[in-house]
């Protein structure tokens, strides 16, 4: 009696199971095609060496030049070169932040933080290219707010 009960809800889940199944779409859409087509020309840098405005608050800064060439690995730094306390004065490159100097708990260290050596990970360079959805970000200055003690 028990093995007739288990068959018979065994069998009733598996209809069940079936029915849903037809009922769902397909998640992954269509299927794609596999031919290869003309791949789109890839975008200009900007390279003019102006700082741009940043597009929302905490933003990392772009990289206004070409960095094409340079070595960035775990044995070199490139941006270092520049951007590094020591080397700004000479290279006129701003210097990184002192947070880059920071430990993730807020203590300063001689030099730059492991987590912050890899540059790319948060800056990139600016690509020549339209908006992909239009950008509706006003500073505050546009807002008519003015920095405390202007007035």
């Amino acid at each position: 009696m028990t093995v007739v009960a288990g068959l018979l809800v065994f069998a009733s889940t598996a209809a069940i199971g079936q029915m849903i199944q037809q009922n769902v779409p397909q998640l992954e859409g269509p299927a794609q095609s596999m031919a290869t087509g003309e791949a789109k020309p890839l975008p200009k840098w900007v390279t003019d060496d102006q700082r741009r405005m940043r597009a929302y608050p905490d933003q990392p800064p772009i990289i206004p030049h070409s960095i094409e060439g340079y070595e960035l690995s775990v044995n070199a730094n490139r941006c270092l070169s520049c951007h590094k306390r020591e080397f700004t004065q000479d290279s006129g490159a701003p210097m990184i932040s002192v947070t880059h100097y920071m430990t993730r708990d807020g203590q300063m260290l001689a030099d730059v933080s492991p987590r912050r050596y890899f540059c790319t990970a948060c800056h990139v360079p600016q690509a020549d290219t339209r908006n992909l959805v239009v950008n509706q970000f006003k500073d505050m200055s546009e807002l008519g707010f003015k920095p405390a003690g202007s007035e």
